[in-house]
Protein backbone atom coordinates (compact mmCIF):
# COMPACT_ATOMS: atom_id res chain seq x y z
CA UNK A 1 0.00 0.00 0.00
CA UNK A 2 1.57 3.34 -1.02
CA UNK A 3 2.49 5.86 1.66
CA UNK A 4 0.14 8.89 1.60
CA UNK A 5 1.67 12.15 0.43
CA UNK A 6 0.57 14.04 3.57
CA UNK A 7 -0.51 12.71 6.95
CA UNK A 8 -1.65 15.07 9.71
CA UNK A 9 -2.40 13.43 13.06
CA UNK A 10 -3.89 15.28 16.05
CA UNK A 11 -1.85 18.37 15.22
CA UNK A 12 -1.84 21.11 17.85
CA UNK A 13 -0.06 24.45 17.93
CA UNK A 14 -0.09 27.04 20.72
CA UNK A 15 1.60 30.44 20.63
CA UNK A 16 2.36 32.89 23.46
CA UNK A 17 -0.22 35.72 23.60
CA UNK A 18 0.63 38.91 21.71
CA UNK A 19 1.95 41.54 24.11
CA UNK A 20 2.50 45.26 23.56
CA UNK A 21 4.74 47.93 25.07
CA UNK A 22 7.32 46.85 27.64
CA UNK A 23 5.42 43.57 28.09
CA UNK A 24 6.60 42.50 24.64
CA UNK A 25 10.04 41.95 26.25
CA UNK A 26 8.45 39.06 28.13
CA UNK A 27 7.14 37.40 24.96
CA UNK A 28 9.96 34.80 24.67
CA UNK A 29 9.20 33.65 28.22
CA UNK A 30 5.40 33.83 28.15
CA UNK A 31 3.53 30.50 28.28
CA UNK A 32 2.05 29.32 24.98
CA UNK A 33 -1.66 29.64 25.66
CA UNK A 34 -3.12 30.91 22.36
CA UNK A 35 -4.45 28.00 20.31
CA UNK A 36 -3.86 28.10 16.54
CA UNK A 37 -4.51 24.39 15.83
CA UNK A 38 -6.55 22.05 18.02
CA UNK A 39 -6.18 18.37 17.13
CA UNK A 40 -6.36 18.55 13.32
CA UNK A 41 -6.17 15.20 11.47
CA UNK A 42 -6.47 14.33 7.77
CA UNK A 43 -4.68 12.45 4.99
CA UNK A 44 -3.89 13.58 1.43
CA UNK A 45 -3.27 10.85 -1.14
CA UNK A 46 -0.67 11.10 -3.87
CA UNK A 47 -1.75 13.19 -6.85
CA UNK A 48 -4.67 14.69 -4.93
CA UNK A 49 -5.51 18.42 -4.74
CA UNK A 50 -6.85 19.49 -1.34
CA UNK A 51 -7.91 23.00 -0.28
CA UNK A 52 -7.69 24.50 3.19
CA UNK A 53 -10.64 26.84 3.74
CA UNK A 54 -11.57 28.99 6.72
CA UNK A 55 -11.79 32.55 7.94
CA UNK A 56 -8.71 34.60 8.84
CA UNK A 57 -7.21 33.10 11.97
CA UNK A 58 -8.69 29.65 11.37
CA UNK A 59 -5.22 28.06 11.33
CA UNK A 60 -4.56 27.62 7.60
CA UNK A 61 -1.22 29.41 7.43
CA UNK A 62 0.00 27.87 10.71
CA UNK A 63 -0.75 24.41 9.32
CA UNK A 64 1.04 25.25 6.07
CA UNK A 65 4.10 26.55 7.92
CA UNK A 66 4.28 23.39 10.04
CA UNK A 67 4.14 21.21 6.92
CA UNK A 68 6.81 23.41 5.31
CA UNK A 69 9.09 22.76 8.35
CA UNK A 70 9.07 26.47 9.29
CA UNK A 71 7.17 26.04 12.58
CA UNK A 72 7.29 23.18 15.07
CA UNK A 73 3.99 21.71 16.29
CA UNK A 74 3.21 21.75 20.00
CA UNK A 75 1.75 18.25 19.86
CA UNK A 76 0.78 15.72 17.22
CA UNK A 77 2.54 14.66 14.06
CA UNK A 78 2.75 15.70 10.42
CA UNK A 79 4.33 13.54 7.70
CA UNK A 80 5.39 14.33 4.13
CA UNK A 81 6.07 11.29 1.94
CA UNK A 82 6.56 9.24 5.08
CA UNK A 83 8.98 11.66 6.77
CA UNK A 84 8.15 13.44 10.03
CA UNK A 85 8.41 17.20 9.41
CA UNK A 86 9.60 17.85 12.98
CA UNK A 87 12.08 14.98 13.38
CA UNK A 88 13.23 14.60 9.75
CA UNK A 89 12.90 18.12 8.30
CA UNK A 90 15.75 17.71 5.81
CA UNK A 91 14.13 14.72 4.12
CA UNK A 92 10.74 16.46 4.18
CA UNK A 93 12.14 19.61 2.52
CA UNK A 94 13.60 17.55 -0.33
CA UNK A 95 10.06 16.47 -1.20
CA UNK A 96 8.13 19.73 -0.86
CA UNK A 97 7.78 22.98 -2.73
CA UNK A 98 6.36 25.98 -0.87
CA UNK A 99 4.98 29.19 -2.37
CA UNK A 100 3.07 31.89 -0.49
CA UNK A 101 1.71 33.83 -3.46
CA UNK A 102 4.20 36.65 -2.94
CA UNK A 103 7.77 37.39 -3.99
CA UNK A 104 9.41 36.82 -0.61
CA UNK A 105 13.11 36.04 -0.83
CA UNK A 106 13.64 37.22 -4.39
CA UNK A 107 16.27 39.85 -5.17
CA UNK A 108 14.87 42.67 -7.27
CA UNK A 109 18.16 43.71 -8.90
CA UNK A 110 18.95 40.16 -10.00
CA UNK A 111 17.43 38.70 -13.13
CA UNK A 112 14.85 35.96 -12.99
CA UNK A 113 17.51 33.50 -14.13
CA UNK A 114 19.96 34.61 -11.43
CA UNK A 115 17.28 34.34 -8.76
CA UNK A 116 16.38 30.81 -9.85
CA UNK A 117 20.07 29.83 -10.01
CA UNK A 118 20.52 31.05 -6.43
CA UNK A 119 17.59 29.01 -5.14
CA UNK A 120 18.63 26.01 -7.25
CA UNK A 121 22.01 26.08 -5.48
CA UNK A 122 20.19 26.14 -2.12
CA UNK A 123 18.53 22.89 -3.23
CA UNK A 124 21.92 21.40 -4.14
CA UNK A 125 21.33 21.86 -7.87
CA UNK A 126 24.31 23.25 -9.77
CA UNK A 127 25.95 23.27 -13.19
CA UNK A 128 24.23 21.77 -16.20
CA UNK A 129 21.50 20.16 -14.10
CA UNK A 130 20.49 23.51 -12.61
CA UNK A 131 20.59 25.28 -15.99
CA UNK A 132 18.42 22.60 -17.58
CA UNK A 133 15.87 22.72 -14.75
CA UNK A 134 15.73 26.53 -14.85
CA UNK A 135 15.20 26.54 -18.60
CA UNK A 136 12.52 23.86 -18.34
CA UNK A 137 10.68 25.61 -15.48
CA UNK A 138 10.84 28.98 -17.25
CA UNK A 139 9.48 27.52 -20.47
CA UNK A 140 6.73 25.77 -18.62
CA UNK A 141 5.77 28.91 -16.68
CA UNK A 142 5.90 31.16 -19.76
CA UNK A 143 8.97 33.10 -18.55
CA UNK A 144 11.55 31.96 -21.08
CA UNK A 145 11.67 35.33 -22.87
CA UNK A 146 11.92 37.33 -19.64
CA UNK A 147 14.44 35.33 -17.60
CA UNK A 148 17.27 37.81 -18.15
CA UNK A 149 15.28 40.86 -17.04
CA UNK A 150 15.68 42.21 -13.51
CA UNK A 151 13.02 40.70 -11.30
CA UNK A 152 11.88 44.13 -10.08
CA UNK A 153 10.55 44.84 -13.59
CA UNK A 154 8.23 41.82 -13.48
CA UNK A 155 4.46 42.19 -13.26
CA UNK A 156 2.61 40.64 -10.30
CA UNK A 157 1.59 37.67 -12.44
CA UNK A 158 5.17 37.10 -13.59
CA UNK A 159 6.40 37.21 -9.99
CA UNK A 160 3.82 34.56 -9.09
CA UNK A 161 5.05 32.43 -11.98
CA UNK A 162 8.66 32.90 -10.89
CA UNK A 163 7.73 31.90 -7.35
CA UNK A 164 6.01 28.77 -8.56
CA UNK A 165 9.01 27.97 -10.79
CA UNK A 166 11.23 28.29 -7.72
CA UNK A 167 8.99 25.92 -5.75
CA UNK A 168 9.08 23.34 -8.56
CA UNK A 169 12.79 23.53 -9.48
CA UNK A 170 13.84 20.46 -7.52
CA UNK A 171 10.88 18.36 -8.68
CA UNK A 172 8.93 18.12 -5.40
CA UNK A 173 6.28 15.47 -4.97
CA UNK A 174 4.22 17.75 -2.70
CA UNK A 175 3.37 21.40 -3.42
CA UNK A 176 2.15 23.72 -0.64
CA UNK A 177 0.55 27.00 -1.75
CA UNK A 178 -0.77 29.70 0.60
CA UNK A 179 -3.34 31.86 -1.25
CA UNK A 180 -1.64 31.30 -4.63
CA UNK A 181 -3.74 33.78 -6.65
CA UNK A 182 -3.64 36.60 -4.11
CA UNK A 183 -3.16 39.97 -5.88
CA UNK A 184 -3.54 38.48 -9.37
CA UNK A 185 -5.95 40.02 -11.86
CA UNK A 186 -8.85 37.76 -12.97
CA UNK A 187 -7.23 36.64 -16.24
CA UNK A 188 -3.86 35.89 -14.63
CA UNK A 189 -5.62 34.04 -11.79
CA UNK A 190 -7.58 31.92 -14.27
CA UNK A 191 -4.36 31.03 -16.13
CA UNK A 192 -2.67 30.17 -12.84
CA UNK A 193 -5.54 27.86 -11.81
CA UNK A 194 -5.44 26.04 -15.15
CA UNK A 195 -1.71 25.56 -14.75
CA UNK A 196 -2.13 24.11 -11.28
CA UNK A 197 -4.94 21.72 -12.11
CA UNK A 198 -4.10 20.63 -15.65
CA UNK A 199 -0.31 20.63 -15.67
CA UNK A 200 1.00 20.33 -12.12
CA UNK A 201 -1.60 17.98 -10.63
CA UNK A 202 -2.97 16.02 -13.60
CA UNK A 203 0.04 15.84 -15.92
CA UNK A 204 2.87 15.70 -13.40
CA UNK A 205 0.99 13.93 -10.62
CA UNK A 206 2.14 16.42 -7.98
CA UNK A 207 0.18 16.41 -4.72
CA UNK A 208 -1.26 19.86 -4.01
CA UNK A 209 -2.34 21.35 -0.69
CA UNK A 210 -3.41 24.98 -0.96
CA UNK A 211 -5.14 27.58 1.18
CA UNK A 212 -7.61 29.94 -0.43
CA UNK A 213 -10.41 32.39 0.37
CA UNK A 214 -11.71 32.20 -3.22
CA UNK A 215 -14.36 29.48 -3.27
CA UNK A 216 -14.70 29.51 -7.07
CA UNK A 217 -10.99 28.68 -7.17
CA UNK A 218 -11.47 25.90 -4.64
CA UNK A 219 -14.27 24.34 -6.73
CA UNK A 220 -12.14 24.43 -9.89
CA UNK A 221 -9.00 22.93 -8.38
CA UNK A 222 -9.75 20.90 -5.26
CA UNK A 223 -10.70 17.23 -5.07
CA UNK A 224 -11.47 17.72 -1.37
CA UNK A 225 -11.91 20.61 1.06
CA UNK A 226 -10.61 20.74 4.63
CA UNK A 227 -12.68 23.32 6.51
CA UNK A 228 -11.02 24.88 9.57
CA UNK A 229 -12.67 27.01 12.24
CA UNK A 230 -10.76 28.40 15.24
CA UNK A 231 -8.03 25.80 14.79
CA UNK A 232 -10.39 22.81 14.53
CA UNK A 233 -11.23 20.76 11.45
CA UNK A 234 -15.02 20.77 11.16
CA UNK A 235 -15.43 19.18 7.71
CA UNK A 236 -13.43 17.25 5.13
CA UNK A 237 -15.17 16.28 1.89
CA UNK A 238 -15.33 17.00 -1.83
CA UNK A 239 -17.03 20.26 -2.89
CA UNK A 240 -19.92 18.17 -4.23
CA UNK A 241 -20.06 16.14 -1.03
CA UNK A 242 -20.29 19.30 1.09
CA UNK A 243 -23.13 20.64 -1.06
CA UNK A 244 -25.04 17.33 -0.95
CA UNK A 245 -24.59 16.81 2.80
CA UNK A 246 -25.86 20.31 3.58
CA UNK A 247 -28.57 20.41 0.91
CA UNK A 248 -27.22 23.67 -0.50
CA UNK A 249 -26.71 24.72 -4.15
CA UNK A 250 -23.22 26.25 -3.86
CA UNK A 251 -20.00 25.65 -1.97
CA UNK A 252 -20.31 29.09 -0.37
CA UNK A 253 -23.77 28.20 0.96
CA UNK A 254 -22.53 24.80 2.16
CA UNK A 255 -19.63 26.31 4.11
CA UNK A 256 -21.92 28.97 5.55
CA UNK A 257 -24.36 26.26 6.63
CA UNK A 258 -21.60 24.28 8.36
CA UNK A 259 -20.13 27.32 10.11
CA UNK A 260 -23.58 28.67 11.03
CA UNK A 261 -25.89 25.65 11.36
CA UNK A 262 -29.01 27.79 11.64
CA UNK A 263 -28.50 29.18 8.12
CA UNK A 264 -30.65 27.73 5.35
CA UNK A 265 -29.75 27.36 1.69
CA UNK A 266 -31.35 30.72 1.03
CA UNK A 267 -29.22 32.41 3.67
CA UNK A 268 -31.96 33.10 6.28
CA UNK A 269 -31.95 31.87 9.85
Amino acid sequence: MPVPAIVVENLEKFFPPALSGWRSLLHPFAPATQCALAGVSFVVDRGEAVALVGHNGAGKTTLMRILATLVLPTRGRAMLDGFDVANEPGHARERLGYHTGGDEGFYGRLSGRENLAFFAAMNNLTGADARARIASAAEWMGLADDLDRQMRTYSTGMRHSLGLARALLHGPSVLLLDEPTRSLDPLAAADFRRLLKDDIVRRRGTTLLFASHTLAEVEKIADRVVLLDHGKMIACDSPLGLRVSTGTPTLEAAIGHILRPGTTAGGSR
